[in-house]
């Protein structure tokens, strides 16, 4: 089983930058791609960034591209998200996962996701 734990949230002021990460606690040998999702209060959760563990090709809410970028260390079992020219609407519980499904058409599918970190909050102050 695999166990996620998210860090690096925090409050910032708009416009400024955070770095998450999430560290799996076994071998993720067997995980196509990770993911990040986001939850506002009161929103659905609602899909992020998503890296394929092996080639690292990258996937992102086309709302956020060019903002946020998704990164992993297969050394350290981590994925990072670097978040820049942060705004008040990024304002969420940010949430990691792994899909293992071997299929890029689930890809930004969140009920194709199977372990789910804890999340960790993030804040943007205007």
């Amino acid at each position: 089983q695999v166990q996620l734990v998210e860090s690096g949230g925090g409050l910032v002021q708009a416009g400024g930058s955070l770095r998450l990460s999430c560290a799996a606690s076994a071998r993720t040998f067997n995980t196509y791609a990770m993911g990040w999702f986001r939850q506002a209060p009161g929103e659905e959760r609602e899909f992020v960034a998503a890296i394929k563990w092996s080639s690292g090709t990258t996937y992102y809410a086309d709302s956020l591209k060019g903002r946020f970028t998704i990164s992993r260390d297969n050394a350290k079992n981590t994925v990072y998200l670097q978040m820049n020219s942060l705004k008040p609407e990024d304002t969420a519980v940010y949430y990691c996962a792994t899909n293992r499904r071997y299929d890029r058409t689930t890809i930004l599918r969140q009920e194709e996701y199977d372990y789910w970190g804890q999340g960790t909050q993030v804040t943007v102050s205007s």
